[in-house]
């Protein structure tokens, strides 16, 4: 296929050819879809539906069969709420997990801001940390490092589970920016290597739904950081609020906002709606040039 001219903002990214677990994947020219897998009774999409074991391990499976690269399974909200102790969130975790490494080879991620649980996470299948506490414990790159796994860090302001009411920033794209790069930093003292880290601006997390317009606005002066970008916005708030939809009625809002994303730089897409947005991401990649047509037949034959 011959490359696209579209407009397209082509970051720099440090070692784009990437393995993670099994899979590999060159970002510079492909987009992995995350599957959302929360074990929380209140997630704020999901609501509980997946919380029962049986439920996590059928998303799992469905997100399989409807091609996710990868599974971000989590026991413990960002939002805050009723504690959760450390025991309980490996309990919730570490059964999804085991289950999901059984049936695929695709990328596990444990969402969690507690090492013992991401120690837990890795001896049961896991390869990479998702913590959307912007390395709050360093200790989390510790276990990291040991593990041998990867790291996603995610910008966010306040600690774990605690209210951070009437965020302010004089310009959020460049203290987001600042941000990342003083904990990929931090990471890398730690022992994580470049090519294991990943970054992510938090769409929602500690931001207004201005502040998230002007990230997705502005999203390639993260992904000049140089390392795989990830976005999370998959029916998040500031979608909702821009087009007045509620909670389960923002999935088209989401498949522009996430294609838009893919334009701005972004190489990981986390998301609800496996199957929609599989199939959008699918179409950006090939219009781009970057992937061919499942079937070419039209006016071909």
């Amino acid at each position: 296929m011959t490359e696209a001219n579209t407009k397209i903002y082509h970051p720099e990214i440090i070692c784009p050819q990437r393995t993670i677990g099994s899979r590999t994947f060159d970002f510079s020219r492909q987009v992995a879809v995350m599957a959302i897998i929360n074990r929380t009774p209140d997630s704020f999409h999901d609501r509980g539906r997946t919380f029962a074991l049986d439920a996590a391990v059928t998303a799992v499976e469905n997100a399989i069969i409807h091609g996710a690269d990868w599974l971000d399974i989590g026991g413990v909200p960002f939002a805050p709420g009723p504690p959760v102790s450390e025991a309980e969130e490996i309990d919730r975790v570490v059964p999804v997990i085991e289950a999901a490494r059984a049936r695929t080879d695709a990328v596990i991620s444990v969402e969690t801001y507690r090492p013992e649980v991401a120690r837990a996470a890795f001896a049961a299948g896991a390869n990479v940390l998702n913590n959307t506490s912007g390395l709050h414990d360093p200790a989390l790159a510790d276990v990291v490092a040991e593990a041998g796994a990867g790291l996603i860090i995610t910008h966010s302001l306040a600690e774990p589970r605690t209210p951070y009411p009437r965020p302010t920033y004089n310009d959020v794209v460049t203290e987001v920016a600042e941000f990342l790069r003083a904990r990929v930093a931090l990471a890398e003292s730690r022992g994580v290597p470049a090519d294991r880290i990943i970054i992510d601006p938090g769409h929602d997390l500690n931001k207004n739904t201005y502040h998230s317009l002007e990230l997705t606005r502005r999203l390639p002066e993260i992904a000049e950081i140089g390392y795989p970008l990830l976005v999370a916005v998959s029916n998040k708030d500031f979608i909702g609020e821009t087009v007045n939809r509620e909670q389960l009625d923002r999935i088209e809002a989401t498949i522009a906002t996430v294609s838009v994303c893919i334009m701005q730089g972004a190489r990981i897409v986390r998301v609800h709606d496996i199957a929609e947005l599989v199939s959008a991401v699918r179409m950006v990649e090939s219009i781009l040039g970057w992937r061919p047509p499942e079937l070419a037949r039209h006016n071909l034959v």
